[in-house]
């Protein structure tokens, strides 16, 4: 038996003790999940690592590779092939078939890494290693072997069934999706918003996300775009959820009832507040936000602090100490750069402040808030009760 496999690896799993077979369960389910559209596929376990099957034809590495190497919790994976019949022959022609499909013609160098797992095989590694790198090289004399540099390593595992691969695709690592915790994030359409709840699914957070949009002034477009980024981040999670907030009410009667250089301070509260609701419902432990420390007025420290204020949730902010290249660049990387560029604003930008404080006092924002804002939380409150709940 013969057939095209791929070897998944994972890293930080393999080390957690008696969770390990919790968090592996969760890869798996994330893989399957994205490779399911694509045909029959079965996830194998072995010793550190996962082989995932085609059932029902050939593996088209090409396309099942990008749907695997998303998925949070994964080092890397590696197309090989899969063979039962591990005599010395075998080994040595599947090993020349493989080297000629991918390199024929390619003046590169190479050597041979040979690990022997089943220990009653009757040739050790490094003797495997030079017989099947001899073969290679009687065959394809425009490679050259280089055992400390090479540009190449083939590698043949005799296993169980013998594996043969030279190829590595890397993969973004972290911990498996929903394996640390739930938090709610403060979705925009924004750049910086999709990459703050992507890190935060990245350490292994299930990510909720709230969008509050403000129809007529913003457009249908402009929410299709924040669905649009929700299923992308699916892809990186397994699973993601979506609530969209209509927040017109909220807005305009913030419009009518605060100085116009605190707006911002006070919408920004109010989404706040809107979050805290839906967090206490999931029973999450924190919010997320996209703030990176000075970008714009609403994120100087001491707006900030005054956001913050109206969280009884821990707020998270990963990008709070990163520039705003160096946002672009990992959205860029995590295929969200595309879809936020997308010429439709968000709410933030329609009800923008033309002078916003930079300096706002947390004691005359919150005077405000309890004293000239009665109508507020209960605008906010009847906002998340009409929201819209999709899943990804």
């Amino acid at each position: 038996m013969e057939d095209r496999v791929l070897i998944i690896k994972y890293g930080e799993t393999a080390i957690r003790g008696n969770n390990r077979k919790f968090l592996e369960d969760k890869i798996i389910r994330s893989v399957r999940k994205n490779v399911d559209p694509f045909g029959e596929f079965y996830v194998k376990r072995e010793q550190g690592r996962f082989i995932l099957e085609r059932l029902d034809g050939e593996m088209d590495f090409d396309l099942i590779i990008p749907k695997v190497t998303c998925v949070f919790g994964i080092l890397g994976v590696s197309p090989a092939i899969r063979f039962d019949d591990q005599s010395i022959e075998n080994v040595k022609e599947i090993a020349l078939r493989h080297m000629k499909e991918l390199y024929s013609g390619k003046n590169l160098s190479f050597k041979v890494d040979t690990r022997r797992a089943d220990k009653r095989y009757p040739i050790q590694s490094n003797e495997v290693s030079a017989i099947v790198g001899e073969y290679i090289l009687d065959n394809m004399p425009e490679l050259r072997v280089d055992v400390h540099n090479p540009e190449i390593v083939l590698r043949v595992e005799l296993r169980t069934m013998a594996y043969i691969c030279s190829e590595d695709y890397p993969a973004w690592g972290g911990l498996p999706p929903a394996s640390s915790g739930t938090a709610v994030s403060l979705l925009s359409g924004g750049i910086d918003s999709p990459v703050a709840t992507w890190m935060m699914a990245k350490r292994g957070v299930r990510v909720y996300g709230v969008y509050f949009h403000s129809p007529p002034y913003t457009s249908e477009w402009a929410k299709e775009k924040v669905i649009d980024l929700s299923k992308k981040i699916s892809s990186y999670t397994g699973e993601f959820t979506l609530y969209s907030v209509p927040f017109t009410e909220v807005q305009l009667y913030l419009l009518e009832n605060v100085p116009h250089d605190k707006l911002t301070i006070f919408l920004k509260r109010a989404m706040v507040h809107g979050a805290e609701i839906i967090a206490d419902k999931l029973k999450a432990q924190g919010l997320v936000t996209g703030d990176s420390v000075g970008q714009v007025a609403s994120q100087t420290m001491k707006a900030i602090e005054c956001i913050n204020a109206a969280a009884h949730h821990p707020v998270y902010r990963p990008l709070a100490g990163m520039d705003k290249q160096e946002i672009v660049d990992l959205a860029v990387k995590i295929g969200t750069f595309d879809i936020s560029s997308r010429p439709y604003e968000d709410c933030c930008t329609i009800f923008v402040a033309k002078h916003p404080e930079l300096s706002p006092k947390l004691s005359v924002i919150e005077r405000i808030e309890k004293n000239g804002l009665p109508e507020l939380m209960g605008l906010i409150e009847k906002a998340i009760d009409e929201a819209e709940k999709t899943d990804f």
